[in-house]
């Protein structure tokens, strides 16, 4: 995902894009906590991709 995606979303849909990076991330997280990632710059992607979104809410002003 590229920020010039992320740009043209609007503030709901960033907040959904949010919150399913964020799920992905504690599923991530439990699969190393349990051994079972086998792919771990997986973890690292979605960490990238959390930190985008943020920034782009940002800039709009729509983060809390």
């Amino acid at each position: 995902m590229t920020a010039n995606e992320l740009k043209a979303k609007s503030a709901a849909e960033l907040q959904e894009e949010l919150l399913a990076l964020t799920k992905a991330q504690f599923g991530l997280r439990m699969q190393v906590a349990t051994q079972q990632l086998t792919k771990t710059s997986e973890l690292r992607k979605v960490r990238r991709d959390i930190a985008r979104v943020k920034t782009v809410m940002k800039e709009k002003g729509a983060q809390k």
